[in-house]
């Protein structure tokens, strides 16, 4: 009952108006707040009415963090509020975590599934292409156990489902989420969906070994996810895996991010569309290949400078690469370069993306991480991102 107790009186706390300052002898709660306010400009190759009024710059998002700890008890949240055409609001994690020593703990709630290099294997404001294949920063409803030691990492977790926003019989997923996740989709645009599915009891594993010595550090890991997706018109269920290999090196002021990862779904589909997979984030869900591989590789390099208000910038290149198992499909590719300005609470991206067959850097949306566009052009998307962090 006391822990309970303890639990109910922190996640009542973050919805006051009064910030306490942790107190070791009376064990007091701890509640602060944060956020974030950004802005994006954007100039597109493919949008011909956009270049001609020379790009375009408006909101990107509006956030709230929210974090309260008591005793061994602690809550993480953050609530992210974008445009109409972007899902509008969404909480993009929220969990209550229980320290069982500084090494060991346990997260339940809307929490990071542990696979591949996290918190982020990218460097830059569009992440990297395995973002947009659900398998980056992915967050799902579960449980996880984390042990994070001097030299070696593993994670254990349970996932029940993707964050569920509609609780019917036959309730599709929403579209509002931050993290792509298996979805529905209209095919043919006659206002009825073609395609119902969604993640349930996932299952993931990782580990990390680091190597490090007074000039560098080394970090070797292998992750592994298997789940079931639930299909709402046949109700029959069927599965999905992924594997990832990576290595990461820190070196100073240099940073490197590589990684290999291999994925396949195998649906119980209704039989005219037995081979379609849907993901969705953002408001929008799109086709994606059921089986393929990834390659993922970034570099970073730190300068700090002393230019006031700027205090450092980071040079950054990430490239990805999807080979698709299926040999009719066309491969994507996307590649993003550009420059981190920190200038105290306010950091700015500053990105040259190119992609082929992504659908974010091109006109063809619905396609592109499926099928693909045979003899594709490179699109090429200048983008500025603009956020003051509090």
């Amino acid at each position: 009952m006391n822990s309970l107790k303890n639990i109910l009186l922190g996640l009542s706390l973050l919805f006051s108006s009064f910030t306490y300052s942790q107190n070791e002898k009376t064990e007091t709660p701890e509640v602060s707040f944060g956020g974030a306010l950004r802005f994006n400009y954007n100039l597109s190759s493919w949008k011909p009415s956009q270049k001609k009024r020379g790009g375009d710059f408006g909101f990107d998002l509006f956030r709230i963090n929210a974090k309260a700890s008591y005793k061994k008890v602690k809550l993480n949240a953050e609530y992210r509020l974008y445009s109409k055409g972007f899902g509008g609001g969404m909480l993009k994690h929220g969990w209550i975590e229980y320290d069982f020593s500084a090494k060991n703990n346990l997260q339940i709630g809307l929490t990071q599934v542990p696979f591949g290099i996290t918190q982020y294997n990218s460097n830059n404001w569009f992440f990297s292409l395995n973002y947009y294949l659900g398998l980056e920063d992915d967050h799902d409803m579960g449980i996880k156990f984390s042990h994070k030691g001097e030299k070696l990492f593993y994670a254990l977790a349970f996932f029940k489902n993707a964050e569920e926003l509609n609780f019917g019989n036959n309730s599709t997923i929403s579209n509002s989420r931050y993290s792509y996740d298996v979805g529905s989709i209209d095919i043919d645009n006659d206002g009825e969906l073609d395609l119902n599915n969604k993640e349930i009891n996932q299952f993931n594993g990782k580990i990390k070994y680091l190597l490090k010595n007074n000039k560098s550090q080394h970090q070797l890991g292998a992750s592994i996810q298997y789940g079931s997706v639930y299909n709402l018109d046949t109700e029959n269920r069927g599965s999905h895996y992924a594997l990832a290999f990576h290595y990461q090196l820190i070196f100073k002021r240099f940073n490197l991010k590589s990684q290999i990862t291999n994925y396949k779904y195998t649906l119980k589909n209704p039989q005219n569309i037995a081979n379609k997979l849907a993901l969705t984030a953002y408001g929008a869900p799109y086709l994606v290949a059921k089986k393929a591989t990834s390659y993922t590789l970034g570099t970073s390099y730190s300068v700090p400078v002393n230019w006031n208000p700027i205090t450092n910038l980071n040079f950054y290149n990430d490239f990805g690469y999807m080979d698709k198992v299926n040999s009719n499909f066309e491969d994507s590719i996307m590649n993003v370069t550009g420059v981190l300005i920190t200038s105290g609470n306010v950091y700015t991206y500053i990105d040259f993306a190119a992609g082929k067959n992504q659908p974010w850097l091109g006109p063809v949306w619905t396609n592109a991480l499926e099928k693909g566009t045979p003899n594709s052009n490179w699109e090429m998307r200048f983008n500025i991102n603009i956020g003051y962090y509090f």
